[in-house]
């Protein structure tokens, strides 16, 4: 559990447990009416101030959700507990408001949700019962003024809601620049890594793929022997793309100057260079582009942008299945749509995109995909999945169009 990782924390958290368990007891035997007759109700109290300790201490051990929805049931189940045992005590009607303001502090918006639901719902059968059967006999704080005590009970809910929702709305802005830090560190390592390492290992593979290609011009080799010298050569040449993708993440080129690019044009410019690539794995590539389609880019950053997304969709495609791209103006961009019928990807697997050597391709290293996010991102662009296990993938990029 994170919050309580730092023994400060935990130690913060004992504290103010403490005192809420200090409270209750205080509640219990501080000239309490009831503790005299110690009749049914009391034993109640006492039953429900001892289970919600023992969560309440718990929880720091025992942090689920399960464990976190009894906390919250107990707790409302304890407060009108008290508002039925204590009729006289007019402040256990505020207590009643702030219910759900206590799942606040688990951060959690289904729990959230539940607690302001169920709190409602008590409401409406404590309202009714104080109006069917009481009639003002023990509460007749509420029953001189019914329907504003009504409204103003319900009005207190929607104020705790828009606390809820700006809160959480802040802890997510929070959590995904938290995100974009430990991002940002990554690039920075890998650059760091790329920028040490990419010189040394070219040099070498320079020379022996020099010593490869003299071989396999040699007449003296056999043509069995000369095919395992050319399938050498192809495996040094992707290291050389690896490589060269390394160079790309630790030294990238931002002074490419911007031009106005026509869509259609680099589309259909990439579909034909992956053309032959598609037939390796019987697949075939249809572009669909509407006119006007014109956004203010890099060329060649671009058309390897589209070459990343476009080669990973026939990768991720079945043998036999079609690969659709479509690009047209939506408003004041250009949408560009890349559809497989693959696997499709979890929602942990989308999220994880564009870390570097995350690949969900066994001999992948991630920095294509990462170099992309890059690409969309230094022009202002997005880029999202559209996704679902066995249902295939949709890779939506958008630009400002020009």
């Amino acid at each position: 559990m994170k919050e309580f990782n730092n023994k400060f924390n935990k130690k913060i958290y004992h504290i103010v447990a403490f005192i809420v368990i200090a409270i209750m007891i205080l509640g219990l035997v501080a000239d309490n009416p009831r503790m005299g007759d110690f009749g049914a109700g009391y034993i109640f109290n006492l039953v429900l101030v001892l289970i919600l300790s023992v969560c309440l201490l718990l929880y720091p051990r025992v942090d689920t959700y399960v464990h976190r929805v009894i906390i919250t049931v107990i707790s409302s189940v304890y407060f009108y507990t008290l508002f039925f045992l204590y009729p006289e005590t007019w402040s256990n009607f505020i207590f009643l408001c702030l219910i759900p303001a206590l799942s606040i502090l688990f951060f959690d918006s289904r729990i959230f949700y539940f607690s302001l639901i169920l709190n409602c719902v008590g409401s409406v059968l404590l309202f009714g019962y104080i109006a069917a059967v009481d009639h003002g006999l023990q509460y007749a704080y509420i029953q001189q003024d019914l329907i504003g005590n009504v409204i103003n009970f319900f009005a207190s809910q929607v104020v705790v809601f828009f606390i809820f929702f700006l809160t959480n709305g802040r802890i997510k802005k929070q959590q995904l620049y938290y995100e974009q830090i430990q991002q940002s560190g990554r690039l920075k390592i890998t650059g760091q890594l790329a920028a040490a390492v990419a010189h040394e290992i070219r040099n070498p593979l320079t020379v022996v793929k020099g010593f490869l290609q003299l071989f396999e011009q040699d007449t003296s080799f056999s043509s069995s022997r000369k095919g395992q010298i050319s399938l050498m050569i192809d495996e040094l040449n992707t290291a050389e793309q690896v490589i060269s993708q390394f160079l790309s993440v630790a030294k990238p080129e931002k002074e490419n100057a911007s031009e106005t690019v026509e869509v259609r044009t680099v589309l259909q410019s990439v579909a034909d260079l992956l053309y032959s690539y598609g037939l390796l794995h019987d697949n075939r590539i249809e572009v669909n582009v509407a006119d006007n389609c014109h956004i203010a880019v890099n060329r060649l950053e671009f058309k390897q942008l589209l070459i990343n997304i476009i080669k990973n969709a026939i990768e991720a495609s079945k043998l036999g299945d079609i690969v659709q791209v479509a690009a047209a103006r939506e408003k004041e961009f250009v949408s560009i749509k890349v559809t497989d019928q693959g696997r499709g990807m979890t929602e942990s697997e989308v999220a994880s995109l564009g870390t570097p050597f995350y690949s969900l391709k066994s001999k992948g290293t991630g920095l294509g995909m990462m170099i992309c996010f890059e690409i969309v991102e230094k022009y202002k662009g997005t880029i999202h999945f559209e996704t679902a296990i066995g249902h295939g993938t949709t890779v939506v990029i958008r630009f400002p169009a020009m």
